[in-house]
């Protein structure tokens, strides 16, 4: 059939569009406003027997110092080829320093933590505030915060670092400097400044500056372990406490406000018992799961993914989630979940509940 008059036109008008830098929002608009999100990010599961392994042969073969700067090796998810990222807003890698290994000073405006997920006797020096690592921990490292790590000990630590870098990159927002070649603190002490101030629960020092980034930089697994037994204890007794029968659940928040303990990362230490299963949930928004104890299953949409300490698990944005547990489960989430709600976008409307 020949090409009509409008038919001409119109391919001369696309052809015109594409030179000029313009695209037609009724050619686009499919892939701009889809009628649910289309998450680059797949479900996946990185196992630790794997991961450690070769976070060790790293050790052996790579020096921590500058350029690099430290041994961290990223999550990468299948789902974003090319990319060093565990979603397409959360950076996730497991980090290995050695036996009296120091890994410089330095400062970002991308927010971390670190979860200690093996070893003891490595301290991070955050604004010159020597804090103690040890396995549980969940210690912060807010953006543009100075922070150097040496380890004392005679055997390596390692550990999972979360970071917001792909929102930053996205914003293009990413900044970074070099501090001092050497520690510029080697004490050791058993409680940090910023602990001795805060950690004292339900009471705020007067006089201390109230930051949106917690001013407490250190989260003992003591007290997080605790808190999930007290939970647990209730549950059985047949009192208000777990999220759900079986299931405990506890939020790391800024001890001043309230809120998260980070401006752009939520994180959460969540408790299963034997044979107990959370509810199905969806969420706008992604999550990095860290198994830090026991094993189980994550339902993921149509996956099923068995998972053993150390594994990590990615749930991309509006993925049905559900964790089963077959012996006691702990395990650590970090999600993007307040960058959501501050721009109003983790409850859409018109969207029905689960």
């Amino acid at each position: 059939m020949p090409a009509t008059h409008d038919d001409v036109a119109l391919k001369q008008l696309y052809a015109d569009f594409a030179a000029t830098g313009l695209m037609p929002l009724w050619a686009t608009r499919d892939d701009l406003m889809p009628t649910v999100p289309r998450p680059g990010a797949r479900p996946h599961v990185w196992r630790w027997v794997e991961v450690r392994a070769l976070a060790a042969r790293a050790g052996d073969l790579v020096p921590v110092g500058r350029g690099g700067e430290r041994r961290a090796i990223a999550y990468a998810n299948p789902g974003i080829e090319g990319e060093p990222y565990a979603t397409p807003t959360l950076w996730a890698a497991v980090q290995y320093l050695g036996p009296q290994e120091v890994a410089p000073a330095h400062r970002h405006s991308q927010s971390a933590f670190r979860f200690v997920l093996e070893g003891q006797g490595v301290w991070t020096v955050v604004d010159g505030d020597p804090v103690a690592m040890r396995r549980g921990d969940l210690l912060l490292t807010a953006g543009w915060r100075w922070h150097e790590h040496h380890n004392i000990a005679d055997s390596p630590m390692l550990w999972l670092d979360g970071l917001d870098i792909p929102l930053v990159a996205a914003l293009d927002a990413g900044f970074f400097e070099f501090g001092p070649d050497e520690i510029t603190d080697r004490s050791t002490p058993q409680l940090s400044r910023n602990e001795r101030l805060w950690r004292h629960p339900g009471l705020r020092p007067i006089g201390a500056p109230v930051t949106r980034t917690s001013p407490l930089m250190a989260y003992r697994w003591e007290h997080t372990d605790a808190a999930l037994d007290a939970q647990l204890e209730l549950d059985a007794a047949g009192s208000a406490g777990a999220v759900e029968p079986g299931h405990a659940a506890v939020r790391f928040t800024n001890p001043a406000t309230g809120g998260d303990a980070l401006v752009t990362m939520r994180m959460e230490m969540h408790r299963l018992e034997v044979g107990a299963a959370s509810k199905v949930s969806r969420s706008v928004g992604s999550s990095v799961w860290q198994v830090f104890d026991g094993d189980g299953t994550f339902e993921l949409g149509r996956d099923v993914l068995d998972v053993e300490p150390g594994d990590v698990v990615a749930v991309p944005s509006w993925c049905d989630v559900r964790v089963r547990a077959r012996s006691r489960l702990d395990v650590f989430v970090f999600s993007d979940a307040p960058v959501y709600e501050m721009l109003n976008l983790a409850s859409p409307e018109g969207i029905r509940a689960r």
